[in-house]
Formats: C-alpha cells, sequence, structure tokens
C-alpha cells in the first residue's frame, strides 16, 4: 500500500504512458476487449481475483481534464466495463474505481477505469 501511495505521489502528468504503448501493442497486455475507443486488459498487479482496466484510447491526462465534448466516451468505457465483466462471469458485484491526481491514487496519468471483482470489498475504500 505504501508503494502505492510513494507512485502516485511521485507520478506526474505529461508525456507518453504505459498505457498508450499497450494501445499502439507496443508493450503485450492481457486484452479482454478493444474497439475504436477504448482497450480493455487485465491489471499486472491484481488488487482483486478479478482487475482489468478500461483505457480510452483519447490520452485525457486526469478525468477533471476531461470536456463536455468526452461524455459519450466516458459512457462508453462505463458499459465496455460492464459487459467484460459479464463476459469474464461476474455475477455477484464489482467496483468501479477512477483515481484522479496523488491524493486520489493516481499513478498514470492517463485516465482509465478500474473494476475489481471476485471477492468482498470492504468499505470504505482506501
Amino acid at each position: 500500500m505504501c508503494d502505492e501511495i510513494s507512485k502516485a505521489q511521485a507520478a506526474q502528468p505529461g508525456g507518453d504512458t504505459i498505457f498508450g504503448k499497450i494501445i499502439r501493442k507496443e508493450i503485450p497486455a492481457r486484452i479482454i476487449h478493444e474497439d475504436s475507443q477504448c482497450i480493455a486488459f487485465h491489471d499486472i498487479a491484481p488488487q482483486a481475483p478479478i482487475h482489468f482496466l478500461v483505457v480510452p484510447k483519447k490520452p485525457i491526462i486526469r478525468m477533471s481534464d476531461a470536456t463536455p465534448e468526452d461524455e459519450a466516451l466516458l459512457g462508453h468505457l462505463m458499459i465496455v466495463a460492464a459487459k467484460c465483466a459479464a463476459e469474464l462471469g461476474v455475477t455477484n458485484g464489482y467496483r468501479l474505481v477512477m483515481n484522479e491526481g496523488p491524493d486520489g491514487g493516481q499513478s498514470v496519468y492517463h485516465i482509465h477505469i478500474h473494476l475489481l471483482a471476485g471477492r468482498q470489498l470492504g468499505w470504505p475504500p482506501g
């Protein structure tokens, strides 16, 4: 947990990210879904038995940088997350998480949705 906090506090916006490299197929990923707007793939450091990311191909740095023109794209990410969860057999619920900035735990400055499932998730998170 402390390592994740350190990464988030040290991460800086700008430049290419690991997600851009995955989208361009420069880095391999276990892809679940891909279309013209986004890609979904398994997290390399899962925090639950099922943990995947849904990443837009458009490089929006933070959620606070999204514009009204991104509304349909953001909705599409949520629908893709639900579709992928169903395809992976998630039937007892899941959590969607989007981190924003250092205090929100954002360690990659390209927005993405985490879907976590497969175990009882605690509340409150964090």
